[in-house]
């Protein structure tokens, strides 16, 4: 992939979430719909709107969802708001980008916490994938990968490993 293509994922990512917030205040006097639909309508809107292909779309909800799931699964095991698993991250973290993961979580427990069990088979990342703010661990030699902003995953930059584990408290990162 080139590096503009990279770039354009990176957006997508960042303004899919932010569609995916921006449906979640508008039903918020409502029912709250599944996060899944709401995620299926922001591919669908970058889609039809010509941002992304179908399938760069679904790539991109596949991150958000997976990013989505280990929140999920941190917050069903520690029962904590997501601001707290962002808390040690927080001077990397552009703080609009948190206050955007904390409020799509924040309204979307209930449901995270349904899909924590399937998050927890899940919780690989692979190099080449887009990912939001936090540390992330190789997993053949341990080396952290601190992003400060959604960014492409690369290779480890120690032992150029391509899978990684999600770093979610100061212990997991230690």
């Amino acid at each position: 992939m080139t590096d503009n293509n990279h770039e354009k994922l990176i957006h997508a990512y960042n303004t899919m979430l932010g569609r995916v917030k921006d449906s979640l205040k508008e039903v918020e006097e409502h029912a709250l719909p599944p996060v899944k639909e709401l995620l299926n309508k922001a591919m669908e809107t970058a889609s039809e709107l010509g941002e992304l292909s179908r399938e760069e779309a679904e790539k991109v909800g596949d991150y958000l969802k997976r990013d989505l799931n280990e929140a999920g699964e941190f917050l069903s095991d520690n029962g904590r708001q997501l601001k707290e698993w962002l808390k040690f991250d927080l001077e990397f973290a552009e703080a609009q980008l948190a206050e955007l993961f904390a409020s799509v979580a924040d309204r979307t427990r209930i449901e995270l916490d349904a899909l924590a069990d399937r998050a927890r088979r899940v919780g690989i990342w692979h190099t080449g994938e887009v990912t939001g703010i936090g540390i992330l661990i190789c997993q053949e030699c341990g080396e952290k990968l601190h992003f400060k902003k959604t960014g492409r995953i690369p290779p480890c930059p120690k032992c150029h490993g391509t899978t990684f584990k999600k770093a979610f408290s100061n212990e997991d990162s230690e």
